[in-house]
């Protein structure tokens, strides 16, 4: 059985590094917006992966249960997901984090370029967060998704598919849920050209 203080100090370590995460990325958006007079996220989600979860993957990975597995193998503990209109903003919020001096990036996977087989797409970002102890400073791993409505929206639905099918999912809903994030991402694209086109009519009326 896990020592209950060890595991408290975990918890504090990753609430921690939450609201740090937190209050940088709420600075680089507002620094941002301050600059450019545009904010490019339509809202912020946060959690932290519960002790029961956390137990589960380290199951399905064939590790044993314990704080240190935790640490070394569940990279998603501390986890924030920004939801932006346009898909050029989410490669603006990758950009933003990029030039950070308090978040390190050691992980990039373009889901969006490089869709999953179930047409899954996100930006995924895995982070080191410096987390500021009596001890001394301690570099926390977050995870951050960044996605347009869209994409969240699909995400959402094939969350709840997976969790009523129990991960057994049919064939034909599969196929149905491919080709959704397929039209997802036309509808992303067309509406990013609304967008630009909306940018350089605003910019010529403007120049007159």
């Amino acid at each position: 059985m896990e020592d209950a203080q060890e595991l408290e100090n975990l918890i504090l370590k990753y609430t921690a590094a939450l609201k740090t995460l937190e209050t940088q990325i709420s600075i680089l958006l507002q620094d941002f917006e301050h600059k450019y007079n545009y904010n490019p996220v339509e809202h912020i989600k946060t959690r932290i992966k519960s002790y029961d979860s956390a137990s589960k993957k380290l199951i399905s990975k064939g590790y044993d249960i314990t704080i240190k597995n935790i640490e070394a193998h569940i990279h998603d503990m501390v986890g924030m997901r920004i939801v932006c209109s346009f898909l050029s903003d989410v490669y603006k919020i990758v950009e933003i984090i990029e030039n950070s001096d308090q978040i390190t990036i050691h992980d990039k996977k373009d889901y969006i370029t490089n869709p999953k087989d179930s047409g899954y797409s996100s930006y995924h970002l895995l982070v080191y967060v410096p987390v500021y102890l009596i001890d001394g400073v301690n570099l926390v791993e977050a995870e951050i998704q960044i996605r347009t409505v869209a994409m969240d929206f699909w995400a959402s639905l094939d969350h709840k598919i997976a969790y009523k099918f129990q991960g057994k999912i049919p064939e034909e809903i599969k196929e149905d849920m491919q080709n959704c994030a397929k039209d997802i991402h036309r509808l992303d694209q067309k509406m990013l050209n609304i967008n630009n086109e909306m940018q350089i009519i605003k910019d010529d009326q403007e120049i007159i």
